[in-house]
């Protein structure tokens, strides 16, 4: 069986949307690019550890953001155009980017999961990352959490998510001050009495 493991930069408002540049402008937003100034070696380091080779799931917007780019720049991160990129579309059927498969349904992402083969890894696709915490089909987290809010955008938890606990892997602070943090699944969440 395969991990699905979301990769994601959000803000303290968990505000997900256009961490690297202008590429998403929905909604009027104006912040792309809000990653950058808090760039660092420590930052660049934890990048390269989650930028590892294994196949990708994208939705359909940060796939069309991705395949207007990572083809021609592949010599900034390794494997991106070898391995699968297994897309979740309703519209988009075919791509000459090699190794795209594409899925139309949550019954396609949970058989792909079953299969064998490399960890899954999410990047940006606010919405399917909705749909697989809904279904409770993460296996895993890595977020930076960079120190600032911005009010409006995709936010990563925007329409909830089903209860659930996770550990604490890793974690990494910046001398910018952005916290990287790797939280694996770990069950059910447990509640008590205070003073029980």
């Amino acid at each position: 069986m395969r991990k699905i493991i979301i990769l994601s930069r959000i803000t303290l408002d968990g505000v997900m949307q256009a961490p690297s540049g202008p590429d998403d402008k929905s909604s009027g937003f104006k912040y792309g690019g809000w990653t950058l100034p808090y760039s660092d070696e420590t930052a660049r380091k934890v990048f390269q550890k989650m930028m590892k080779p294994a196949d990708l799931l994208l939705g359909r917007k940060t796939y069309e953001i991705f395949v207007g780019y990572w083809p021609e720049h592949a010599d900034n991160w390794e494997g991106i155009n070898d391995v699968t990129k297994y897309v979740f579309s309703k519209s988009i059927k075919k791509s000459d980017w090699k190794n795209t498969v594409f899925l139309k349904s949550l019954a396609d992402i949970k058989k792909l999961k079953k299969s064998k083969g490399s960890d899954l890894k999410i990047w940006g696709s606010t919405e399917l990352i909705q749909l697989l915490l809904k279904n409770d089909l993460v296996d895993e987290l890595w977020f930076g959490i960079y120190p600032l809010t911005l009010g409006k955008g995709k936010k990563l938890f925007a329409n909830g998510a089903i209860p659930a606990a996770f550990i604490l892997v890793e974690s990494i602070v910046t001398t910018s001050g952005v916290i990287f943090v790797n939280y694996k699944r770990a069950g059910k969440v447990k509640t008590t009495n205070f003073g029980a």
